[in-house]
Order: C-alpha cells, then structure tokens, then sequence
C-alpha cells in the first residue's frame, strides 16, 4: 500500500478486512466507506499479494538473531567448562 496516501494505513487494514470479511459486494463496501471502488480494489490485491508473499525478514532482527545465536553458543561452551572445572576442584577438595 502506498506510503503517499490520503487515507491512514490503518483506515485501509481495516477496509480490506471489511471486504474480506462482509457478503456485501466491493463496490457497496467502497460506497460505504467513501472510497472509490477501484482504490479499494487495489488495496484488497496489494493485501492479498504480501500475504501470499509470506513475512518479510527484516535484515535488523536477522542480524540480532545471528549475533545472539553466536552469544548463545558462546555462554553454552563457557558454562561446559565451569562445570567441568567446578567438578575437577570438587574431586580435589575431597582427597
């Protein structure tokens, strides 16, 4: 949908919705709203389009996702030599 519109991002979710969920044909439901019917047409195809499309990765949250992975792997091996160490001075604090 495009970002120079008179109508909020918002008031055009929530007619796409109204279409897809309303037995009312598009061009009563454009008519109600006050919108053009073709407008409304072209919002309900760019919804349908993206949605089909699937979520798009957005490279920030891949990037965390990669460097907290990292993290991770890096805390797992720390914590297996703590734990490794803790029952080595154990052992030896029992002799």
């Amino acid at each position: 949908m495009s970002g120079r519109s008179k109508y909020p991002e918002q008031f055009r979710r929530d007619a796409v919705e109204l279409v897809n969920s309303s037995d009312r044909p598009l061009r009563q439901v454009a008519r109600d709203l006050g919108v053009n019917h073709e407008t409304l047409r072209s919002w309900v195809n760019t919804a349908k389009q993206a949605s089909e499309a699937g979520p798009v990765e957005d490279s920030a949250v891949t990037d965390e996702v990669t460097r907290l992975r990292k993290q991770v792997a890096e805390l797992e091996k720390e914590k297996e030599i703590l734990r490794k160490a803790a029952a080595y001075f154990a052992r030896e604090m029992d002799r």
